[in-house]
Parts: structure tokens; sequence; C-alpha cells
């Protein structure tokens, strides 16, 4: 595809979702406001005032919190209940997502002060198993892994559309055939299989299983004893399963299998959170006071290249948002999650809740409220931005499908309209019915550009799935009305005998006029 039909689906798919956000703002409620006494102060009682405000408010079904302040815990919790109908607690495993690629970060750092890995030198070099259908990959260094400058992408490589994969070694022996999207180090593009191949470079390098090196040489220095990571989604607690929102209600859903070892297979709690944010919040000391990584590779892993915000399994906030932020999000489809760093006040604060991406997005809107918390601010409870556009795209689907039965019932009308005229000429007039077919058949390929990631669509019905059935809803109804119009005026003219086609279209013969009409 050419780069001006991008550009031009992307502006597309962009006015649509600035449509929706205009609509939904027409009728918008006044936000809401947890809870808190005039001077909210960052402890236990104010985060669970606007935690179970905001639960209250959204239904969000469960969530894990946890946040610290230098070297302390300040709050580590669970509310709600798991898609299996369990409390939970502050104890109780939940998958974190792409927070994963943090830890495998760290773990490559370990190899790093070792002096068993240099960031700056080839992956292939550690790797040898690491080849690709692109010479080029061979200059791939485990730095460019790290921060994602690799060149690899899902537009060369989509890896969630392909078969999944069931260890490191085949994950990585997959992408032999894949082709780079870029030349090493000159483009940033998210891509899970970055973190793939570093995780087995782990492995390699260490002589050890990737989930034991995680467990012995970063989860149980920082005392986190109920972390741990897993191959595929299948191996977390009850599968992966969470819940899908759509039209304001939730509906529980299992996951797909897919891999997620090194970039986003682990299980952790919010007590283990806590402990992972205090050792990134105080240059690599465990809450024990044990160091863990030095303080120069903490800053790396915090540091992007120049003129980029993504560092190793963490983003630096947009330059000029307030306050500085050092974060990373993960999603599964029935799960999300987010952890942020504020180093100005040495603060970390990590969310993950049972609610699938964009659909649910509940930890991202959720830390936008803990973060009001901790500078002193009274916390806005606020919702999901589907929350609101559900009901837009509810009436646009209804919509669709009374327009759909109209133009059917109408159809014979349409014809009459249309009868005499060049066949060729009646496929253009019903052409602008296919334009919601053809939407619907680039929903998925739309809505990857937009978030630059590839996708199915059974993927796309759990990430926004009122999205999904207005776009189907429209397509099925142009299709009922461009197959009426048809039949009919196919009918028509298969009937009309020569010379008498006026009388089957319901319209009288043109009576002459002049001098001679009275005879």
């Amino acid at each position: 595809m050419s780069a001006m039909p991008i550009r031009s689906l992307r502006r597309l798919l962009h006015l649509t979702i600035a449509l929706l956000f205009a609509a939904t703002a027409l009728w918008r409620p006044a936000t809401a406001h947890a809870t808190t006494p005039s001077h909210p102060t960052l402890n236990a009682a104010s985060i669970d005032a606007y935690v179970n405000a905001y639960m209250e408010r959204t239904d969000l079904p469960g969530a894990v919190v946890a946040i610290t302040r230098g070297d302390k815990v300040v709050h580590a919790a669970g509310y709600g209940h798991t898609a299996a109908g369990q409390a939970m607690t502050a104890r109780t495993p939940v998958p974190v997502a792409s927070l994963s690629k943090s830890m495998t970060a760290l773990a490559v750092m370990r190899l790093v002060e070792e002096g068993r890995v240099d960031l700056d030198q080839p992956a292939h070099r550690y790797l040898p198993e690491f080849t690709m259908a692109d010479r080029r990959a061979e200059k791939i260094t485990v730095r460019q892994l790290l921060n994602q400058t690799s060149g690899m992408a899902d537009s060369a490589y989509p890896d969630l559309t392909r078969p999944q994969a069931h260890t490191l070694t085949e994950a990585v022996a997959d992408m032999r055939g894949a082709r780079l999207a870029a030349e090493p180090g000159t483009e940033w593009n998210y891509h899970n299989p970055n973190y793939f191949v570093a995780a087995r470079l782990v492995e390699v390098v260490s002589g050890r299983a990737f989930a034991d090196f995680l467990a012995t040489q970063v989860f149980r220095p920082l005392g986190m004893a109920r972390t741990e990571s897993v191959d595929t989604t299948d191996d977390m607690p009850d599968h992966a399963r969470g819940y899908v929102r759509a039209y304001g209600m939730m509906f529980p859903r299992s996951h797909p299998r897919w891999f997620a070892a090194g970039g986003h297979g682990v299980v952790t709690t919010a007590d283990d959170l806590s402990r992972w944010l205090i050792a990134q919040n105080n240059q690599g000391v465990s809450a024990a006071g044990r160091r863990v990584v030095s303080a120069r590779s903490v800053d790396v892993m915090h540091t992007p290249p120049k003129g980029r915000e993504y560092a190793m399994g963490w983003s630096l906030s947009p330059s000029g948002e307030e306050p500085r932020q050092i974060r990373h999000t993960g999603e599964l489809l029935t799960h999300n999650a987010i952890q942020t760093l504020l180093p100005d006040s040495r603060t970390g604060i990590a969310i993950v809740a049972n609610t699938g991406m964009i659909s649910g997005d509940d930890a991202a809107v959720m830390l936008d409220g803990l973060v009001d918390l901790a500078q002193g601010k009274s916390p806005a409870v606020r919702t999901p931005f589907t929350m609101k556009a559900d009901y837009v795209l509810a009436a646009l689907t209804l919509l669709a499908i009374a327009l759909g039965v109209l133009g059917a019932v109408r159809a014979p009308r349409w014809a009459r309209r249309t009868a005499g005229r060049p066949l060729w000429r009646v496929g253009l007039r019903m052409l602008p019915c296919a334009v919601p077919i053809v939407l619907f058949a680039q929903l998925t390929d739309m809505v990857g550009l937009f978030m630059n990631r590839e996708g199915t669509l059974a993927q796309l019905l759990y990430i926004w799935p009122a999205l999904v059935i207005w776009s189907a809803a429209a397509a099925l109804a142009s299709t009922v009305v461009i197959t009426a119009r048809s039949i009919v005026v196919l009918r028509a003219r298969r009937t009309r005998v020569p010379g008498r086609g006026a009388a089957f279209t319901d319209e009288r013969p043109a009576v002459p006029r002049g001098p001679l009409a009275g005879l």
C-alpha cells in the first residue's frame, strides 16, 4: 500500500474517533470526585476511597493497586473480584502484560553488569540462531532490541496474527522467514518479538531457562516471591480470563492462547509490584536494602535514545507534561495494566484491571486520579472513553439497521426511478452503498494503522466490541439494500416487453402535445 492511502486511512480513522469524542462530549456528565479530605494526602484511606469510587461509577469488576513512595509501601491492595468470582487482594496473581518488558530489560542488564553481554554488540553474536530473511538483521544490537529500534515491526511480521509459538526457541525460529520494516536503529516500532529475542538471548548466555533466570536473578533478590514468568496466556491464572466492556456492561471472556515469554508473560501481585516499584525509584536497591542492579543500569533502562521517548521497557512522558513520568502500559485482550514512576517525588504507582484494551483501559484512566492524589490534589473520577462512545455507536448501529430495512422496503420505488437508464448508471448510483462494506472489510487494517499494530477481526471484537458491531451492522444493511435493489432492477428488466416497457414501470405513457393532440 502506498504512503498516501495509508495517511488517508489514518486521517479518516482519526476523524471518526474525533467525531465520537465530540458527540459523547455533548452529554458528558460532570466529572465526579472521590470522597477525600479538603487537603488530600496519599495514604491507604484516600487511595481506597478513590478506587472504590471509580469502580462504583464504571462497574469495573476487579483491580489491584500498588503505590510506593521512596523505599516505603504506601498501599498495596486488591478490589472487586476475578472473572472466576474470587475476591481480589494484594496477593491475587494477575498478568501484567507488557509491564513484563521492563523486567526482561533488567534481566539483560544483570548480564551486562557481569560483562557477559555488551548492549552495543549485535544480538546475533550472542544468539546465532537469531536469523531473518534480511541480512540487515545481523546488525541489530542488544540495545536496539530493548529500545524497539531494531527495524522489526508488525507491518513486516504481524506476530499476533500468526500461529503462536510454545517456547522462546520456537518463537525466535519462527522469525527466520521474516524481513525488517526499516534499517536497524532508524525507526521505532513497538513489536513484541524484540523482547522474545532478548529473553532467548538471556537463556542462551546464562545457560538457564528464562523463567528460572528471572526468578533467581530478579524476582527473589527483590523479594517478589509470588511473581513468575510464563510462556503463554494458557499458563496464566484461569488462562487469563477477564472481562470485555460493551455498552456499559461487562462480559466475561476467555483469552485466546498467545505466546508471551519475555514480552508480556509475567504474573505477579500488588504486594510484589510494590517491591518492584521501590527498586526502580531507589536506584536498583530493594526494599530490604539489597542492591540488585547498579544505579547506572537503572538510569540506562529509564533513558531513551536521543529524540525518542521509549527507553528499555519504560517510556518518558511527553516533554512539558507535568508531573514528569517514566511509565509503561500493558494490555491483553482481557486485562490492562500500567506502571509509572514520578521521579520528582520518588512515587511509584502500578495498576492492573481485569478489563481488556480500549474498551477497558481502566488502569490508565485510574492512574490519572492517583497521580492527582500523589500531588495533593482531589482526584477526579473519570471514565473510559468507550463508556460514552459505545452509546453513540449503539445509536449509529440502530440507525444503520433502520436505514437498511427502509432501503430494502423502498427498493421497488428506487428501481422505478432508475427504469430506462443503462445498467452501468444504475450500478454507479448504488456505489455509495458499498462504502460501509469496504470500511468493514478494512476495519482491522484501519485500527491497526491507528494503533501501529496488526491484529485480526476476532481480536478487534475483544478490543472494541461496539465498533465492530456498528461496522458489521452498517455493512450488512448496505448489503441488504444493494441486494434488494439489484433483484428488483434485474427482475423488472427481464419481464419488460419490448415497446411496452412503460406498462411495467407504473408510469403512464407520455401524452403527445401539439396541434394534433386532440385528433
